[in-house]
């Protein structure tokens, strides 16, 4: 296992420390945000069509960030450290400006419907 020394020392010799290349994460970090942008268009769309607002928006909003953050650790096979640094990168980044694209959404399909 790595980190695990059977001769009792506890420093890691370099093979056992992980590395990353920063371009590869940089992809990967722009592949999270591009998910969620388009499920934030693709939840603003159906919150809209489906009439909710206020406190149901949000609600919905965040159930949608939830199935993405699945989804999207599904895709990494469950084992996210090759991919990212740490589980944050994975469920929590881009979850805010998603929000503001799902308000934006929104407000365009209510707009739209009272015209």
């Amino acid at each position: 296992m790595a980190g695990h020394d059977e001769s009792g020392s506890s420093e890691k010799s370099p093979s056992d420390l992980p590395t990353f290349n920063a371009e590869n994460m940089q992809n990967n970090m722009k592949a999270i945000y591009y998910s969620r942008t388009f499920m934030s268009i693709i939840g603003g769309v159906i919150a809209g069509i489906l009439g909710f607002t206020g406190l149901t928006e949000f609600v919905f909003y965040f159930l949608v960030m939830a199935i993405t953050s699945v989804g999207l650790i599904a895709k990494a096979g469950f084992t996210i450290h090759p991919y990212f640094d740490s589980w944050n990168q994975i469920i929590f980044d881009g979850i805010l400006g998603g929000l503001i694209v799902l308000v934006s959404t929104i407000c365009q399909l209510l707009m739209m419907y009272r015209s």
